[in-house]
C-alpha cells in the first residue's frame, strides 16, 4: 500500500484531484456565504473527503447516479461496527453466539459493499480492455499490480476490495473530523485564528486558493494541525496485539493479547505537555515534534510497521482544507443560541467525533 498506492509519486500524480475538490466544497460555501446560510461543516468536511477519495480510487463521485450512493452509508456503518464492543470477542463462552447481531450486520454490509465493488472492478475491466482511459486512478494500479506475474505477492480480488474498504473506512471520516475539530478551537481562539490568516496572507496572498505546496512555508499552520491531533486525535485508542510475553508498567501482559494504546491520554500528560488542556499552538514553535510516530507522546498515526499508511495523504488533505477554509471565511458559530462560543464536547465512536457537530455561518 505504502510503496504502490500512496507513495509520494502517485499522491502526486492524484494531486489535481485534490485540489478540484477543496475547489469544489470552497465554491458551496461561497454560496452559503452569500446567502448567508448556515453550513454543516460535519456533513460538508465528511462529502468532501469522501469524494477525494473516491475520485483518486474509482474516478467516480457520490453525487453522480452511478449506483455509488449507498457508498457513504456503508462506510459509516462499517466504521460504526469496528468501533462497537462485541461481546463474541472478548467473552469465550459469547464466542459462537451472535448475541448483538452483529454477526448478521457485517454479512449485510459485506454482501452490499461486495456487490458495488464488483461492478465498478468489471467497468474498469473493460475500459481497460478496450483502452479508452489512461490508469490514473488507484483501482487501475491495483489492478494492474493483480496482472504483474513477476509480482512477489498475488493480489487478489478479494484483496483489492478489501484495500479498498480498509482506506475508504480509515481514510474518510478521520480526515474530516480533524479539520472540524481544529476549526472548532480556531473560532474559541480568535487570536490563533487571527494570527493563522496572517500567515496564509504573507505567504500566498490574496489572489489565489492555498496549495498543498504551501504547507511546508506555512509552519504555524502546520502547529494547529499538530496541536488539534494532540487534543483531538482522529483515533483515540491503537490496537495491537502482542507477539511474545511482556511487562509494560509493572503488568503481565501475556503473548496474543489485545491491548489499546490511549493516544487521548498520551496528547493530556502533564508529564510531556505544560497546561496540556489549552490548545497552544505555539508550544510547538522551535521544536521538532513529528506526528509520524517518532515521539511517543504524540502517537496521531501510530508508530512503527503498523502505523498508519496514509499518513501522508491525511495531512495533505488536513493542512489544504483548513488552510483554504480559513483563509476564504470567517466563521459565526452556532451552538445552542450562543453565537460566540462553540462547545467543545466530545462523541462516541472509533474516530472522535464531535458530540454536537460544528454548524456555523460562513462570511466571505
Amino acid at each position: 500500500m505504502i510503496s504502490e498506492l500512496l507513495n509520494g509519486k502517485t499522491l502526486d500524480l492524484l494531486s489535481p484531484v485534490r485540489h478540484d475538490e477543496i475547489n469544489q466544497f470552497i465554491e458551496y460555501i461561497a454560496q452559503k456565504a452569500k446567502d448567508g446560510r448556515f453550513v454543516e461543516l460535519e456533513a460538508e468536511l465528511m462529502k468532501l473527503s469522501r469524494n477525494s477519495m473516491l475520485r483518486m480510487f474509482m474516478s467516480k463521485r457520490t453525487s453522480e447516479d452511478d449506483g455509488l450512493g449507498d457508498i457513504t452509508k456503508i462506510i459509516t456503518e462499517a466504521a460504526e461496527i469496528v468501533g462497537r464492543f462485541n461481546l463474541s470477542d472478548h467473552i469465550w463462552f459469547c464466542k459462537n453466539l451472535d448475541l448483538q447481531g452483529f454477526a448478521k450486520k457485517s454479512k449485510d454490509i459485506h454482501r452490499r459493499f461486495d456487490a458495488l465493488m464488483e461492478t465498478l472492478i468489471t467497468d474498469h475491466e473493460e475500459a481497460r480492455k478496450q483502452e479508452t482511459r489512461e490508469a490514473k486512478d488507484l483501482l487501475n494500479i491495483l489492478l494492474h499490480i493483480s496482472e504483474d506475474e513477476s509480482m512477489e505477492i498475488n493480489l487478489t480480488r478479494e484483496n483489492i476490495k478489501a484495500f479498498i474498504l480498509d482506506i475508504l473506512v480509515a481514510g474518510t471520516d478521520t480526515s474530516a473530523i480533524t479539520i472540524e475539530w481544529a476549526l472548532a478551537e480556531l473560532k474559541n481562539h480568535p487570536n490563533i485564528m487571527n494570527k493563522a490568516v496572517e500567515e496564509i496572507d504573507q505567504v500566498i496572498g490574496k489572489n489565489r486558493l492555498i496549495q498543498e505546496s504551501d504547507t511546508p512555508n506555512l509552519p504555524f499552520l502546520q502547529a494547529i494541525v499538530k496541536e488539534s491531533l494532540r487534543l483531538h486525535p482522529a483515533v483515540p485508542l491503537i490496537p495491537r496485539l502482542s507477539t511474545q510475553d511482556c511487562t509494560v508498567g509493572g503488568y503481565h501482559i501475556p503473548a496474543n493479547t489485545t491491548t489499546l494504546v490511549n493516544v487521548w491520554s498520551l496528547g493530556r500528560d502533564p508529564t510531556h505537555w505544560e497546561n496540556p488542556l489549552e490548545f497552544r499552538p505555539e508550544r510547538f514553535d522551535g521544536k521538532q515534534l513529528d506526528v509520524r510516530g517518532q515521539h511517543f507522546h504524540l502517537l496521531s498515526f501510530g508508530s512503527g510497521r503498523r502505523m498508519c499508511p496514509g499518513a501522508s495523504l491525511g495531512l495533505l488533505m488536513v493542512h489544504t482544507t483548513l488552510g483554504a477554509t480559513i483563509q476564504c471565511f470567517e466563521w459565526k458559530a452556532r451552538n445552542s443560541g450562543n453565537l460566540d462560543i462553540v462547545d467543545m464536547e466530545e462523541g462516541v465512536g472509533l474516530s472522535l467525533p464531535r458530540a454536537n457537530p460544528l454548524v456555523c455561518v460562513p462570511v466571505a
